[in-house]
């Protein structure tokens, strides 16, 4: 059975492996608030999320990323495509209405 993503964990695993201590955070939260992030009592928003990754110095995709895989290069790869995928189609989509509604005028 495949483990369900999580925020929390991969904010772990990423701080254990760049060999932060949840002290090194009190700029942005305290211990307890980081060590009750990590135990799943609380949960994340976009700007706590910004900040804790500029402590770990990972782009906040990064932490998502490692939340819905494990650091398998296979499926990273295959991961990056299928977003690059989908981005390049939100963009035409817009491009597209964009010109039409510019036409309209």
């Amino acid at each position: 059975m495949t483990a369900k993503p999580s925020l929390p964990e991969a904010l772990r695993r990423i701080r254990k492996a760049r060999g932060i201590s949840q002290e090194a955070f009190s700029n942005v939260s305290c211990r307890t608030y980081l060590s009750s992030l990590e135990r799943r009592l609380k949960s994340l928003t976009l700007k706590k999320v910004e900040e804790l990754c500029e402590v770990l110095d990972v782009h906040p995709l990064t932490l998502l990323a490692v939340a819905y895989f494990d650091i398998d290069p296979e499926n990273i790869d295959e991961c990056l495509s299928c977003i690059k995928q989908e981005i390049d189609e939100i963009r035409l989509f817009e491009t597209k209405t964009e010109r039409n509604w510019n036409e309209g005028m």
